[in-house]
Formats: C-alpha cells, structure tokens, sequence
C-alpha cells in the first residue's frame, strides 16, 4: 500500500469518526429539546411558567428558570389533567398546555389541545364573548370552562357547537348575541380554558342571581361566584 493510499484511508477513517460523533451529538440534543424538566432554561420555560401561574398552578417568578417551583406546579397541573405526574413536560402535557416544545408560543396563540379545532376555539370564544365579555378574564375563562365541561358530561352533547347550540342553553344564542363576533381576550380566555384552566373546579351550570328566574338553578350545588355570575355542579 503506497504512503498516498494510507494518508487518504486515514483521513477518511478520521471523517467518518467524526462525522458519526456530531450526528450522535446532535440526536442527544434533540432528545434533550424534546423535553422540558427541572434544570431547564430559557424562552419556553417562561411560557410554561406563565401558563401555570396563570391559571393558578404557580406561584413562583416567571425567570425562565426550571426549578422545583416549576416542577411542582408542572406535578399539579399533570395531576387535574389525568397526566403522568412526573413534572416534565413533554409531549402530552405540552400539548395540554398549548404549547411547542421547540418554540415558545405566545399568550394570543391559536394552538389547541385536545384535538379541538380553530373553528371549535373561534364559536367558543364568540359564546364568551355573548355571555361574559363584562366579566373579568377569569370570568370569561370560567363560562368557556362550563362548556367544555358539559362536553365532557354524558348528560349534553358532545360536541363544542351542540352544547352551545343546544335549545335555551346560552342566551347569546337565543338573542342572537353569539353572531356579533369575538376579540383577542375573550379568544385568550377560551383558549386557557381549552388548556385547562378551570376556575369553576368543575361546573356545568352558572347564572347570573340579578337576573336569573328560574327557581330550578337556585337548587343546584353552587361551587364559586365570579364576578355577576354563581357556577353550579
């Protein structure tokens, strides 16, 4: 074998060794971005910590830093969403939250969860918007809650535009007020609730006592006031 032959088999030997180095180099760091746990920093730490406070699951400051805060907040959100709680957030609670794990998304973001789609997200917020664009953002993310939780009660339709369009169910229907559109807070609104945000703590009814007249909605368990309006189990 020549001096040149052995120089060019070398150099080869010595590209390919590298070569394979970054590419397992490069698939660790995928495999590290694909999750986000306690060591963690950065842009999408801050959306996950927004969200979590939010909705009432942390407390902590919103310093982009994943800390035990973080993952017990992460543990409490997993624990009300039927999910794994191992305070990591990968791709089910992701999803659950709203959120990419490979790019922070904004707070008017349009992602869904749940396999809900952008027409479903858009008729919730109108609904909101018809029934509680006076209320506080909780409020609004409260009356968002009880439809998604009638969808989930075998009791109403399963759908997002069977339960809002189900006979006398919403007054923004009856009167027509669920045409007049949305805006950005009340779209926010439906979308926390989506990600499962419930300040209700499970309610399938609310009224307003001001107003109300029927005597059937005085008799059901009251859970929490919000502003005009008391939700019930």
């Amino acid at each position: 074998m020549t001096q040149t032959r052995k120089i060019r088999l070398i150099c080869f030997a010595l590209a390919f060794v590298t070569l394979t180095a970054l590419l397992c180099a490069l698939a660790f760091t995928t495999a590290e971005a694909a999750t986000i746990k306690v060591g963690s920093r950065g842009a999408t730490v801050k959306t996950i910590q927004t969200k979590l406070k939010r909705w009432g699951y942390y407390t902590g400051s919103v310093d982009g830093i994943f800390g035990a805060k973080t993952k017990s907040a992460v543990q409490y959100f997993q624990r009300k969403n039927g999910l794994t709680a191992d305070g990591i957030v990968g791709k089910a609670t992701a999803k659950a939250m709203g959120i990419s794990l490979t790019s922070a998304t904004s707070d008017g973001a349009t992602t869904t969860s749940n396999n809900v789609s952008n027409s479903d997200l858009y008729l919730l917020s109108c609904c909101v918007y018809g029934e509680a664009r006076g209320e506080s953002y909780t409020g609004k993310v409260a009356v968002a809650s009880v439809i998604l939780n009638r969808v989930k009660s075998s009791a109403f339709p399963n759908s997002i535009s069977g339960v809002i369009y189900q006979s006398g169910a919403f007054t923004c229907v009856s009167d027509g007020q669920i045409n007049l559109g949305t805006n950005d807070e009340c779209t926010r609104a439906a979308q926390d609730a989506m990600n499962g945000w419930d300040p209700t703590g499970g309610a399938i009814y609310y009224f307003n006592p001001a107003t109300a007249t029927s005597k059937w909605i005085w008799s059901r368990p009251q859970l929490v006031t919000i502003g005009k309006h008391i939700f019930c189990a």
